[in-house]
């Protein structure tokens, strides 16, 4: 599917929007330690600010506590689109989203920016302003019926939202070169102890099933 510059940069934002709540695990972990909630990347208006700076967010004016609550809230509607599993529920909660915000298409070439499209309405708040652009951005995912795209990082330690962009949709971890290589790693780690023991019992490791197993590793490194 076409993906134009505009809605890429949506599609980062919601994703890092997504990604900024605080570990559901974490939390929990947390609290029963006694040391309080688990780290919110927009924890205060201050880092509402860099959020918006970080993702080139236009027409913003100056941010308060309201802007802030307004962002948390839809940052959890987001979230449950992610975590959607079937398409008309992934669209429900977009289409609430959007008529929430007041969508309003609009043609700019802001910024030196080529013609796209915005969906927020004039003047409107940093919330309806990515309730709107981020909003129409997955739904085109929901169109094409390319929902399954909408992502959580499969590392059993890790659980920040993606979206895959790749060709096939074999893409499994948040970032290949950390979760992807970490496990990688730790799968292999686990081969070599698993081996070794084998050796000291006397019995010949399985090389068709480790040779396999390499193979098998190689094809992921590739395709992440």
């Amino acid at each position: 599917m076409l993906i134009t510059h505009d809605t890429r940069c949506a599609l980062d934002a919601v994703v890092d929007l997504v990604n900024s709540a605080p570990d559901e695990e974490g939390a929990a972990e947390a609290a029963s330690a006694g040391s309080g909630a688990a780290a919110d990347g927009l924890a205060d208006v201050a880092a509402l600010n860099e959020f918006v700076k970080r993702n080139a967010i236009s027409d913003v004016g100056v941010l308060t506590e309201r802007d802030l609550a307004g962002v948390h809230h839809i940052r959890g509607r987001f979230a449950e689109v992610f975590a959607a599993t079937e398409p008309h529920v992934a669209a429900t909660l977009i289409n609430e989203l959007i008529a929430a915000a007041g969508t309003t298409p609009r043609l700019t070439d802001h910024d030196g920016y080529d013609w796209h499209v915005h969906y927020f309405a004039p003047g409107a708040s940093v919330a309806d302003h990515l309730a709107a652009d981020c909003g129409m951005a997955l739904a085109f995912f929901v169109v094409a019926g390319e929902q399954e795209r909408l992502r959580r990082c499969e590392a059993p330690d890790c659980r920040r939202a993606f979206i895959d962009l790749s060709r096939n949709r074999s893409r499994r971890y948040c970032d290949s070169r950390t979760c992807g290589n970490r496990l990688h790693v730790a799968a292999y780690r686990a081969r070599r102890r698993e081996a070794a023991g084998l050796e000291q019992d006397g019995q010949e490791p399985p090389e068709s099933a480790a040779s396999a197993a390499s193979a098998r590793l190689e094809e992921q490194q590739v395709v992440q």
